[in-house]
């Protein structure tokens, strides 16, 4: 009687799962991806395979396509036998991926470096740094009364609603759309600040005129070459990294992105990824299947292979990644979005201290100059910097010869060089596009491009920052596996921050 009814309930879960694969709504893509393809090995894609090997496990194939080396925009340059950061350079305290990489992948935080700060305006130091703490607060409320304080508090409340997302990310809840993902934590107040400059979103919240052209427009500049005309809520993340505590990794940042692609056991393909098309292809079982198929070069020559999903961790800009999108229907949008240039110099001399208006024999004390919205300035910023192996440069004094890292607009010209510096060894100099024109209204490109092709750098429109990529990553990666497998409630819920508040 035992062995007549033991395999009644095998046929009924045989049965319920036939009904359930048939049911209206029910995922087609029922089985595991084949293969994904990540375009770029950058933070973002790197991180992007780290999370999608979390999701889908180990036995999906992941391919990173990269047409120049691991990094993208985190990068090293040598100058006189050490390495410098010469793209993304600092983090955050509360950057929670990142330090989460930093500890998971063995990695260190290298020691905090010093050095006193100016604002110039082209004429003269409108704020000089002291290295007497009780003196630069009487120096603050001297110069701009409780501005600084109240930016502290207004950029602290921000952070702190944006700070909802890891919570949202670690209980696998994933957006549809960059504003979505704004929404979600920062209701409409996030959304009207991709609509509104910086400039006047403080004037509105009542910060003075002079501190915004002196404090927050010299913010603006040294960390992304434009002023405080650029959306409030990239500006917010600018100000943000006034806080203390940044930091970076000991031997580059780049080394997060090596790091990753080894731990997600990812293949990493040398190439430029050229085009995307769908393709319709036959199943064994019968029927068809919609894949992707990536053509390439790589150093072989012309390769093209197919994917179940594509994940793209690149720029879309004809300057940056040139991939075309072919027999879409309906067709995918060409983006012509404008990336801002910003050219990194690095010197090592000794810098002309009357440049910056210091007379006769005076010691010139400042290792970071910011500078003020001024036409006759041809540079944003200026620095002493250290090499990411930590062996601190600047323990000689600042007018002694040292490494100077230099953000400009347009590359520096001799005449140029001559003024700063009273002599230097040698220049080298990196071109990038490295953040997006930001103006106001915003309106952020997709993230789905089509059913199953995602664009992580989408968010760089609300705000470009090394975090924020690995946010955008994650947040694909469980977008990609939600619609694999259906779990609508995963996507776009509403009032999320409600409902996990109950959950807890």
């Amino acid at each position: 009687m035992w062995c007549r009814l033991a395999p009644a309930p095998l046929l009924l879960l045989q049965l319920l799962a036939s009904l359930w694969l048939r049911a209206p709504g029910a995922s087609e893509l029922r089985y595991p991806p084949g293969k994904i393809a990540v375009v770029g090995a950058g933070i973002g894609g790197t991180s992007a395979a780290y999370f999608l090997r979390q999701k889908f496990g180990r036995d999906i194939q992941i391919d990173v396509f990269e047409k120049g080396t691991v990094g993208g925009r985190l990068a090293t340059i040598n100058v006189e036998g050490k390495d410098y950061e010469a793209g993304g350079s600092i983090l955050h305290p509360l950057n929670l991926h990142m330090k989460h990489f930093v500890k998971e992948l063995g990695l260190s935080v290298p020691e905090e470096q010093g050095g006193l700060m100016g604002i110039y305006n082209g004429e003269e130091f409108v704020f000089e740094e002291s290295s007497w703490y009780i003196i630069n607060i009487l120096k603050l409320l001297w110069h701009y009364g409780l501005n600084f304080l109240r930016m502290n508090m207004w950029v602290e409340d921000i952070l702190d609603k944006f700070m909802r997302i890891y919570r949202y990310q670690a209980h696998d809840y994933s957006f549809s759309s960059t504003e979505g993902l704004l929404h979600a934590l920062g209701g409409n107040d996030f959304i009207h600040m991709l609509n509104q400059t910086t400039e006047e979103t403080m004037q509105k919240a009542g910060f003075s005129q002079k501190f915004i052209n002196e404090v927050v427009t010299s913010i603006m500049r040294v960390n992304y070459g434009q002023g405080a005309n650029i959306n409030a809520f990239v500006g917010t993340v600018s100000l943000a990294g006034t806080d203390s505590g940044l930091w970076s990794v000991k031997g580059g940042n780049k080394l997060v992105c090596t790091g990753l692609l080894y731990a997600s056991k990812a293949q990493l393909v040398s190439g430029t990824v050229l085009s995307i098309e769908e393709k319709t292809r036959p199943k064994r079982t019968g029927g068809t299947v919609k894949l992707y198929e990536v053509s390439y070069n790589s150093p072989s020559g012309s390769v093209t292979d197919v994917y179940d999903i594509v994940l793209i961790a690149t720029p879309l800009n004809r300057k940056m990644s040139n991939i075309t999108f072919r027999n879409f229907n309906p067709s995918i949008a060409e983006f012509s979005n404008h990336y801002h240039q910003t050219v990194v110099t690095f010197v090592h001399g000794r810098i002309n201290a009357t440049f910056f208006g210091c007379k006769g024999s005076c010691g010139f004390h400042l290792s970071h100059i910011f500078t003020t919205d001024n036409p006759k300035l041809f540079i944003n910023s200026i620095g002493v910097v250290s090499p990411v192996q930590n062996k601190q440069e600047n323990e000689k004094p600042p007018s002694g010869r040292v490494v100077w890292k230099v953000f400009s607009k347009e590359p520096l010209t001799k005449e140029q060089l001559n003024l700063l510096f009273s002599s230097y060894d040698s220049v080298k100099e990196k071109k990038w596009l490295a953040y997006p024109h930001y103006t106001v209204p915003r309106k952020c490109p997709p993230i789905i491009l089509h059913n199953r092709i995602y664009y992580l750098n989408s968010i760089e429109w609300a705000a470009s920052a090394m975090e924020m990529s690995v946010i955008a990553a994650k947040n694909a990666a469980l977008l990609s596996y939600h619609q694999w497998y259906g779990n609508i409630d995963k996507i776009d819920h509403k009032d999320l921050n409600e409902k996990l508040k109950t959950e807890l």
